[in-house]
């Protein structure tokens, strides 16, 4: 069960990158899309807490979800930069893969999670996969008249989604429900996110929601419904497994990334398979 509930997570979190990345205004865009989301998954948190699930069992759920928040603002003003600037595949890559790399060795120090054999060989595999995905994204920009490919701010991406993770998972273990954790964090991002904007860019969020609130409903509802299905699987398993579990969806965005018009070169290819193939192998 967590297995086809984090697989179908990946599925929708490949989409609604896929969502961005075609988006004309990244940064103010991907703040609607989180505002959507953020009242989806408290909606949701209302409901359950109403049918007697308790938000947070402790000022420990509470705190880890305040410091998953501040994650997840870093996370979503990285992403849209490296969106902006590179491809959906290597972007997507780097940024889940390299989270990969850094929560497995946390994970054992913070949640007493076990290293074995298969789960080193997967690290390695996903090493590998993200070395590819970088030297295809870094030749493909040198072939766009020397445009950025997004590889840094992938990897900043990356340090973020571990961040937040491995949050979500303290807030989790402390007490904190799936469904509340994340609806708080989330809303707490998008708060801080939409103070980052300034008075000009607040305006122009309007504008978005205004222009093209479809798109961004459609966008919130997938990130809302990708994260809270993960949230759940999170509950239920490791972190380290679920988050390397999760990364399949590189496959997808590999996938996606042609279906908008993106055309990866051999190396995005391989290192997004590689990826996948890593994640697997860590999870037995």
């Amino acid at each position: 069960m967590i297995v086809a509930l984090v697989v179908f997570s990946a599925f929708l979190h490949a989409g609604w990158n896929a969502l961005l990345r075609v988006e004309p205004d990244k940064d103010r865009g991907l703040v609607a899309a989180i505002s959507v989301a953020a009242a989806f998954a408290c909606v949701i948190a209302g409901l359950r807490w109403g049918l007697g699930d308790l938000p947070f069992d402790s000022l420990a759920s509470l705190g880890y979800t305040a410091i998953a928040g501040v994650f997840e603002a870093i996370y979503f003003a990285t992403l849209a930069i490296a969106m902006d600037r590179g491809k959906l595949g290597p972007v997507y890559t780097i940024s889940r893969g390299g989270a990969v790399l850094v929560v497995w060795p946390m994970s054992v120090v913070l949640f007493d999670e076990v290293i074995t054999p298969t789960s080193s060989s997967g690290s390695a595999i996903v090493l590998l996969g993200l070395v590819l995905a970088g030297l295809g994204a870094h030749s493909a920009s040198k072939r766009s008249e020397g445009k950025s490919s997004g590889v840094g701010w992938a990897s900043a991406c990356a340090a973020s989604i571990a961040g937040y993770h491995l949050s979500y998972k303290a807030a989790l273990s402390s007490g904190g429900s799936a469904s509340a954790v994340f609806g708080a964090s989330l809303a707490f991002a998008a708060v801080l996110r939409i103070i980052w904007l300034g008075r000009s860019g607040r305006r122009e969020l309007v504008t978005v929601f205004r222009t093209r609130f479809p798109r961004a409903l459609l966008m919130g509802l997938t990130c809302g419904g990708s994260f809270l299905i993960l949230m759940e699987a999170l509950a239920r398993g490791g972190s380290g497994f679920v988050l390397t579990l999760r990364n399949t969806s590189v496959l997808f965005a590999a996938v996606l990334a042609w279906c908008i018009g993106e055309r990866p070169v051999r190396a995005e290819f391989a290192g997004a398979a590689l990826v996948a193939i890593g994640a697997v192998v860590m999870s037995l």
